[in-house]
C-alpha cells in the first residue's frame, strides 16, 4: 500500500473516531437534559402536590373548625344523642334564635320533626307504609294511592256500623273494647279506615264551614290523614258524642288502659303546638304494645318518639 493511501485511511479513521465522540457528546448532552428536565417536572409536581394537599388540609381544618364552633353553639348536643343530623345543623342553629327557652336536646327534636317549617311545607313520603309504626302528620302524607294492606272489619259488638282496621289494629281494640265492657265502661269505635277521596270530601266540607286556616287544626289534608293508615280510630261510649268523650268515664279508663292494648292518645291540648290539632280525647292510634307503653312512661307525641328512636335507624 502507497505511503499516500495509508494516510488517507488514517484520516478516515480520525475523522470516523470524532464523528463517534460527537455523536457520543450529543447523545449525553440529551440524556443529561432529559435527566435535568425530569427533576425539574417532578420537583415541581411535588411542589404542587404539597400545595394542593395543603390547601385540601386546611379546607379540611377550616371546615372542622365552623363545625366544632357551630355545635359548641348548641352545647355539643351531637355527642350526647343519636338523632343529631349534622345536614339540619344550621336549621338548628336559626331554631334555637327564635326559641332560646328551649333546650337543646328540643331543639334538635323539633327541627327534625319538621317545626322549623310551617305545616304541609317541607313535606315527605312517609317511610315505613303498610307497617303499625308508620307516620303520617303534616310533614308526612302517604299519597293518593295508599291503601292498607289488611283492613278487616271490627266486631259489630264494638263498633257503630261497618269499620275497618288493619288486622292487628283490629284484633287489639277489640281485645281493649271486650275487656273495658268486663270493667262495666263501653268502647265503641266510630270512624277508623277513611280512604284518600273521603278524606278529601271531608277536609273540603270543613274547610268551605269553617276557613281552611281553622280546619286544618281539627281536620287532616287529604293524604296526610292518620285514619288513612287504618291504624287511628274515633271512639265514644255508646251514650254521648265522641266530642264529648273527654267528659266520660269510659275516657279516665282509657288514660289508664289504651296502652296496655298498643294504643296512644295522639292528640291533647299539651301537644298542640307539635302535632297541630286541637284536643281531641277520641282519637287514638295504634302503634304496637312496646312503643305505647314506652309513650305512656315517658309521655311524648308519637312525631317525638318517630325522631328519636325510629327515623334513620
Amino acid at each position: 500500500m502507497s505511503t499516500t493511501k495509508k494516510k488517507k485511511e488514517k484520516k478516515k479513521k480520525k475523522k470516523n473516531t470524532i464523528n463517534i465522540f460527537v455523536i457520543l457528546d450529543i447523545i449525553l448532552i440529551a440524556i443529561l437534559i432529559l435527566f435535568l428536565y425530569n427533576i425539574i417536572t417532578n420537583h415541581n409536581k411535588s411542589d404542587n402536590n404539597n400545595n394542593n394537599s395543603n390547601n385540601n388540609n386546611s379546607q379540611n381544618e377550616n371546615k372542622k373548625t365552623e363545625k366544632n364552633e357551630k355545635t359548641a353553639l348548641l352545647g355539643n348536643i351531637n355527642e350526647k344523642i343519636d338523632f343529631f343530623n349534622m345536614d339540619y345543623i344550621d336549621r338548628y342553629i336559626a331554631y334555637k334564635e327564635k326559641h332560646p327557652e328551649l333546650d337543646n336536646e328540643t331543639i334538635v327534636v323539633y327541627v327534625n320533626i319538621g317545626l322549623d317549617n310551617d305545616y304541609y311545607t317541607n313535606t315527605k313520603d312517609s317511610p315505613n307504609k303498610y307497617t303499625n309504626i308508620v307516620l303520617a302528620n303534616k310533614y308526612y302524607y302517604l299519597g293518593d294511592d295508599y291503601v292498607p294492606k289488611d283492613l278487616v272489619d271490627i266486631d259489630k259488638s264494638y263498633a257503630s256500623g261497618k269499620k275497618q282496621m288493619t288486622k292487628d289494629a283490629a284484633h287489639a281494640f277489640e281485645n281493649m273494647a271486650k275487656d273495658a265492657k268486663k270493667s262495666g265502661f263501653n268502647i265503641r269505635a266510630t270512624s277508623t279506615y277513611r280512604s284518600y277521596s273521603y278524606q278529601t270530601t271531608l277536609y273540603n266540607n270543613y274547610a268551605k264551614q269553617d276557613g281552611k286556616k281553622k280546619a286544618d287544626t281539627y281536620s287532616a289534608r287529604a293524604g296526610y290523614s292518620e285514619h288513612q293508615t287504618g291504624l287511628a280510630v274515633d271512639v265514644d261510649n255508646t251514650k254521648t258524642s265522641y266530642t264529648q268523650f273527654g267528659n266520660t268515664k269510659e275516657f279516665g279508663w282509657m288514660k289508664e288502659n289504651a296502652y296496655k292494648y298498643g294504643f296512644i292518645l295522639r292528640y291533647t291540648k299539651e301537644t298542640e303546638s307539635i302535632t297541630g290539632y286541637i284536643n281531641e280525647p277520641w282519637h287514638y292510634r295504634y302503634v304496637g304494645e312496646e312503643i305505647a307503653k314506652y309513650i305512656h312512661n315517658h309521655p311524648m307525641t308519637y312525631e317525638e318518639y318517630y325522631v328519636r328512636f325510629i327515623e334513620n335507624k
